[in-house]
């Protein structure tokens, strides 16, 4: 592995670097792309090229990353008006300190338990768009609806959701009252 990391890193370093553009995204580009190939290392004896293998990885990766962005930002330019409720927020990220962490995790488990007791027509817009990342086309599509009608879904299910919240002594402080 280390012999592997000595000889392809800065190889992998300069191919993130052509397709980031951006010293930052590449550094954090390859941080994954090791990761992965960590995580793979038992598969290190099957491979011929480990170059060509390096790249494939590296490339699989970037394309991932590519489309994660592309979905996040289809979820921003697609967000509905009035959202009260980001229940993306509470997703944790690796900058929050431990207490903070469990907090955004109790909050989390409270979250879901309350979108747990929506209808099933919000329930399942409000997964699809807020932890499965759905465009609002792709929501369409899955429930064989308009479009309108996911948009009205969503603003309801969050509406009701927002109600529910704030009637629980213990989730009503997490809420933004607009």
């Amino acid at each position: 592995m280390e012999e592997l990391y000595a000889e392809y890193n800065r190889y992998i370093y300069h191919l993130c670097l052509k397709l980031t553009r951006n010293k930052a995204e590449a550094e954090d580009l390859m941080q994954e792309v090791w990761l992965k190939v960590v995580r793979y290392e038992s598969s290190i004896a099957e491979v011929d090229h480990a170059k060509a293998w390096l790249t494939t990885i590296c490339m699989n990766t970037f394309r991932d990353r590519y489309r994660k962005n592309v979905r996040r930002s289809k979820h921003i330019a697609n967000q509905p008006e009035g959202l009260d409720v980001s229940l993306l927020d509470l997703i944790p990220t690796d900058e929050t300190g431990t207490a903070e962490l469990l907090e955004k995790q109790d909050v989390s488990v409270m979250i879901r338990h309350k979108i747990s007791e929506l209808d099933a027509i919000y329930r399942t817009t409000i997964v699809y768009f807020y932890v499965h990342q759905y465009s609002l086309v792709e929501i369409a599509e899955a429930m064989k609806v308009s479009i309108g009608t996911v948009k009205s879904r969503l603003h309801r299910g969050k509406q009701r959701l927002k109600d529910m919240l704030i009637e629980d002594v213990r989730t009503r402080e997490y809420v933004v009252i607009a």
